[in-house]
């Protein structure tokens, strides 16, 4: 199914009308409208509505019309098969296929922010003729991409021009301020088609909660949780309902790179590769096959409780949990061409998320900071079923099982275009850099902290999962921690025996 151009009828059938879906779109009576308006009683194109009589081979050009139809008030008309002077000509089925593959091309690859097609095949005067409909886009002005905003296009005395300066500024004030969530990544579709690309059955579970079975409810229960968008007759689905329960995110164009990777390395460096793997579903309804995939792939260990021998991952599972929700939820989608990344080596694991920090936010401050999300809408939906707690708590869980599982200390990294945090392998005290040693006492400094306790020697030698003999060996330690400026001693405490010690930003 193609998610940016999709061929419709004017005809429905009586299964159609028995299940209270009309298939017959709004925009094709209205485009019919246009199109008599424009042949009668002179022949003259308008703002809304411009003929072709096949493929123009300018592909310059055909993006400057989509450009300037998207950014139109309601938006506006190719017609095919009409001469330059009004005259019916016809379309074939060849000519179908091959302008609504290039002109969806043009509208995702081309054009900034995409725009989403939408055709039918009509018998005008019984002369088949192709409509496409591009839709006014709610971020004004849409433009060529890779482009500014003066890359713009507007319709004017039924031709398309350049816009001008003046004009862009005019089109900046009719923009609607929209989240990535909320715009569309399908063509109209019906609703028997909706429920074909979301696994709606899986949001049920996630939600406990019996959803309706009457296929118009479960329409409006879709709307009202912005999965999808009504319009006319048909529905859109948003980037929030395909991101959230897409049975396959590479049906949709916009969505298609935003699927998880996951790469598993020989070694401990990225020479040689031993399999690579692309999650296909939908980040909520997917999420539990994920991290059950991907602790069959992980190094495991054999533990004995409870008289059973069992074989568990080397990585605490909550800290897997939390880390894919926050590179799931968290990441930047603005950013084209990248997704969520899960690289396995030998020694560690690391989650990598598109997109930099949130501005006010510090790499040495994450773990028990205010939660803030840059995708609201899905934190909320990852909080609703489930997946996430959305209190701030993601960091703090990751650390804590960390520490139980006496694993090296988190690493986290923010570069100019992504987030990644690291889990390494069980290493020994012994076996650990003193960088590492100091990181983690910083780290067990912030989770005592914010328990409102404090990091002593005692405390420090449970981190490490060591004996008492390791006490002067821990007092050296605290010492460089305190001279790198990562710990501090607690005003007040006692004897050096017996010192109480916080973060350096407590």
């Amino acid at each position: 199914m193609s998610t940016t151009s999709r061929a419709a009828t004017i005809s429905f059938k009586k299964t159609d009308i028995a299940n209270g879906i009309c298939m017959v779109k709004k925009w094709i009576s209205d485009a019919e409208k246009h199109l008599r308006a424009s042949l009668y009683p002179v022949p003259h194109e308008t703002n809304e509505m411009d003929w072709k009589l096949a493929l123009s081979e300018n592909r310059e050009r055909l993006t400057e019309h989509l450009i300037a139809f998207a950014n139109n008030t309601n938006g506006g008309y190719l017609v095919f098969g009409i001469s330059g002077s009004g005259e019916l000509a016809g379309v074939n089925q060849e000519q179908v296929a091959q302008i609504t593959s290039q002109l969806s091309n043009i509208g995702r690859d081309t054009i900034e922010p995409p725009v989403a097609l939408d055709h039918a095949v009509v018998n005008f005067h019984e002369i088949p003729l192709l409509f496409v409909f591009i839709p006014e886009q709610s971020y004004k002005p849409v433009h060529r991409k890779g482009k500014g905003i003066e890359e713009a296009w507007i319709r004017s005395g039924g031709t398309t021009r350049k816009a001008s300066r003046h004009e862009i500024a005019t089109l900046m004030l009719r923009s609607k301020s929209s989240t990535w969530e909320a715009m569309r990544t399908s063509s109209l579709l019906s609703a028997q088609e909706v429920i074909d690309s979301l696994d709606i059955p899986a949001i049920g579970r996630l939600l406990e909660k019996r959803l309706p079975e009457n296929i118009s409810d479960i329409m409006d229960w879709l709307s009202s949780q912005n999965l999808v968008v009504q319009e006319g007759g048909g529905f859109y689905i948003t980037n929030l309902g395909g991101i959230v329960a897409a049975k396959d995110l590479g049906q949709f164009a916009g969505l298609s790179r935003k699927r998880v990777r996951i790469i598993r390395y020989r070694g401990t460096s990225k020479i040689e590769t031993v399999r690579e793997d692309v999650e296909k579903k939908g980040y909520a309804v997917g999420f539990e096959g994920l991290i059950a995939y991907l602790k069959s792939i992980l190094p495991s260990s054999e533990v004995i409780g409870q008289a059973l021998r069992q074989t568990v991952s080397v990585y605490p599972e909550v800290a897997l949990r939390e880390l894919i929700a926050n590179a799931l939820v968290h990441q930047d989608f603005t950013i084209t061409g990248a997704g969520p990344l899960i690289e396995i080596y030998d020694d560690r694991i690391t989650f990598v998320s598109p997109g930099t920090l949130l501005p006010g936010k510090q790499v040495d401050r994450l773990i028990g900071t205010d939660p803030v999300s840059r995708n609201e809408m899905l934190a909320d939906k990852f909080r609703r079923y489930r997946i996430c707690e959305e209190r701030g708590s993601g960091f703090p869980k990751v650390v804590s099982s960390v520490e139980f599982h006496g694993l090296p200390p988190v690493a986290f990294n923010a570069s100019g275009t992504a987030f990644q945090v690291t889990l390494y392998a069980p290493k020994s005290f012994s076996e650990m850099s003193q960088t590492d040693r100091i990181e983690a006492s910083y780290q067990h400094a912030t989770l005592q902290f914010l328990s409102g306790k404090t990091l002593t020697n005692s405390t420090l030698r449970e981190r490490f999962k060591v004996s008492d003999r390791y006490r002067s060996q821990m007092t050296n330690l605290i010492a460089e921690a305190v001279s790198a400026g990562r710990i501090k001693r607690k005003e007040g405490s006692r004897s050096s025996k017996f010192a109480e010690y916080i973060p350096h930003w407590a």
